[in-house]
């Protein structure tokens, strides 16, 4: 049968060349699988196997804690003191704070006018609110469309400030930072910020400030995000999965046990003296929202996460804008890390659990081992150990844990329970474009600071329809439409399944080899 597939398959005057380069490649596997590999994996294994026990038990921590936080803990207006914003016929508005709220953009046509709508229509007296709009374009057109929209609002009575900078340094967080120093700010208690893709609800303001006003520790209210567009295809359904486990899970679990958490960059309001007191907005690193937030709560302030103050967004809808987005929030907490944990541990203002909270759960599991265990496991060690018996792997590592942390993970979004199989695939395959940022920003190498604006769509894929299509501009066929790193992952995990099927021990004798997983 082998004779009658060889010959079908390679001409005769090839057989014998293809079977020696076959038998070379053979033999060099045996030569340095014993002496070689066979070591090299089970340190990997004995490395793995603890940085996935430190998840499970992470995980199961989160788990548990949320159960009784639904349970048992009190709602937020009922643990922190909350009265509404009233009128007062004597005084007028002068009870209500004056608040800031910052929008800043660039280059976004699709979004400009929803997110500058938003903000105006904003439920709190016009006389006690600005609005800033930090425009940071390169496009002259889109700066044109973007200023008269403000123009167009402040015909209407509305207090909105156009602000451009004459270069776009430090970012989003040079805008902030620049924003904040405007004159016409110094009156100003609180700052709401806004990404330009988010539409907060009318009353957003009526039921997130109270709890700063009645509260002087609390130094920032977190919304929850929802996203618009989350059906709109199998990329935006799995980030929703990822994402409102971040929210459901983490934020009200950091929020109820430790009142810290890291703010999401938008949709929060903040007290700015206690940007102030945290030495403002920084931008060495990406993450300059996680790095404000750290630098606050070492100060002995507070933070609030409202899972029920819902601000709606959009999440990217192609791999390489997603993929973008995902490099600078691996990227960014891991070099945030690096650059703050001695900070941490030094500090004395903050209780020694508190100090252990950041650093082990919210920096060390949840931005780095994390990333790392589901690539190096899942994708490396795991597949390799098909190809060498020798190798065992014990069944609980390999099944059950991952069972069950998969199960715990889809808590936050319960209608998309049935795409568990699919999260899966998609995780393992950002977890290799995570692990990779993760090491950039540990070592600060030189994508350390990488800044790409995630594109925002708005309703262009509702309308697509309705227009007519524009011609965009093609992208280059390797890098935008043809990977060839997950492709060659795909390729080897491939292999490696195949030749499981053909000659793992499972299937050869109906019945596994000790404690080895097969697939």
């Amino acid at each position: 049968m082998a004779e009658v597939s060889t010959n079908a398959l390679l001409p005769e005057t090839f057989q014998g060349t293809a079977a020696d380069i076959a038998g070379q490649i053979g033999l060099m596997w045996e030569l340095i699988k014993a002496p070689l590999i066979v070591p090299l994996l089970r340190v990997a294994i004995y490395i793995c196997l603890p940085m996935e026990l430190m998840l499970f038990i992470e995980r199961l921590y989160m788990g548990i804690v949320i159960i009784l936080v639904k349970l048992f803990l009190k709602k937020p207006d009922k643990r922190y003191k909350w009265e509404p914003m009233r009128e007062d016929l004597e005084i007028g508005n002068s009870g209500f704070p004056m608040v800031l709220v910052q929008i800043p953009m660039f280059n976004e046509k699709e979004v400009y006018k929803v997110s500058i709508g938003a903000a105006c229509n904003l439920s709190w007296p016009s006389d006690r609110l600005v609005i800033q709009v930090l425009d940071d374009s390169t496009d002259l057109l889109i700066k044109d469309l973007v200023e008269k929209e403000c123009l167009r609002w402040a015909g209407k009575g509305i207090d909105i400030r156009y602000q451009i900078r004459e270069s776009r340094g430090g970012y989003k967080a040079g805008a902030l930072k620049e924003g904040l120093k405007r004159d016409y700010v110094k009156d100003c208690e609180y700052v709401v910020i806004f990404d330009a893709d988010f539409r907060p609800e009318p009353d957003f303001l009526r039921r997130a400030i109270p709890f700063l006003v009645h509260n002087s520790e609390i130094a920032l209210v977190q919304g929850r995000w929802r996203f618009v567009n989350s059906n709109e295809c199998l990329l935006t359904r799995m980030q929703e999965m990822s994402l409102d486990y971040h929210f459901t899970v983490e934020q009200e679990v950091g929020s109820s046990t430790h009142a810290f958490f890291g703010f999401n960059g938008t949709g929060g309001v903040w007290r700015i003296a206690a940007i102030n007191e945290a030495g403002g907005w920084k931008d060495r690193t990406t993450v300059e929202d996680m790095d404000l937030a750290v630098r606050a709560s070492l100060k002995g302030w507070k933070f609030l996460y409202l899972g029920d103050l819902q601000v709606k967004s959009e999440l990217p809808s192609t791999f390489k804008a997603f993929r973008f987005q995902q490099h600078r929030w691996s990227c960014g907490p891991a070099n945030l890390f690096r650059k703050m944990v001695m900070e941490i541990v030094r500090n004395k203002r903050v209780n020694i659990w508190k100090k252990f909270y950041v650093i082990y759960s919210f920096f060390f599991v949840r931005k780095i081992i994390a990333h790392m265990v589901t690539f190096f496991f899942f994708c490396v060690v795991l597949p390799l150990s098909l190809l060498v018996p020798e190798v065992e792997i014990p069944v609980w590592a390999a099944i059950y844990i991952p069972c069950i942390i998969t199960i715990l993970n889809s808590v936050g979004t319960p209608r998309s329970i049935h795409l568990l199989f699919y999260w899966i695939l998609f995780e393992n395959v950002m977890a290799f474009h995570r692990t990779k940022a993760t090491f950039i920003g540990l070592l600060e190498a030189k994508r350390a600071n990488e800044w790409v604006v995630t594109e925002k769509l708005g309703d262009a894929l509702k309308n697509k329809d309705k227009t007519k299509p524009t011609k965009k501009p093609r992208g280059s066929l390797f890098g935008d439409r043809i990977l060839p790193q997950e492709l060659g992952f795909a390729a080897f995990l491939f292999f490696c399944g195949c030749y499981d099927v053909l000659y793992g021990k499972m299937f050869s004798t109906g019945y596994p080899r000790g404690h080895k997983l097969r697939i």
